[in-house]
């Protein structure tokens, strides 16, 4: 994979997941304390970031780092639309439900049973 082609997944992955979280590029940009200038410049694949920078955008957009470098096809585009309306929803709905088979199996597994 040429850089190039990196900036440009990383870029589009950046614009659709601020969309999901119905974040403005000024209030992306206020939550990460960096100028708007710069994150459209990243944003259109003008400028590069630092990884920590990368750490800063996926917590603010409530992601793990490597989704920003995932290509939009490897999403199912259900999936994408499910995100863009219910983001919030979603990510809590698949949060409790990673937490309760954890749980479950965790007491599966206990010593002493």
């Amino acid at each position: 994979m040429k850089e190039q082609e990196l900036r440009s997944i990383l870029s589009a992955n950046l614009k659709r997941y601020r969309g999901y979280r119905k974040l403005s590029q000024a209030e992306l940009a206020e939550k990460l304390e960096i100028s708007i200038p710069f994150l459209s410049d990243v944003e259109n694949g003008r400028k590069w970031i630092s990884p920590l920078t990368l750490v800063k955008f996926a917590e603010a957009l409530k992601i793990e780092p490597y989704e920003l470098f995932k290509p939009a096809e490897s999403l199912p585009p259900n999936m994408s639309l499910a995100l863009a309306k219910w983001g919030d929803e979603v990510v809590e709905a698949v949060t409790q439900t990673v937490k309760n088979m954890q749980d479950y199996y965790l007491e599966e597994t206990s010593p002493g049973d």
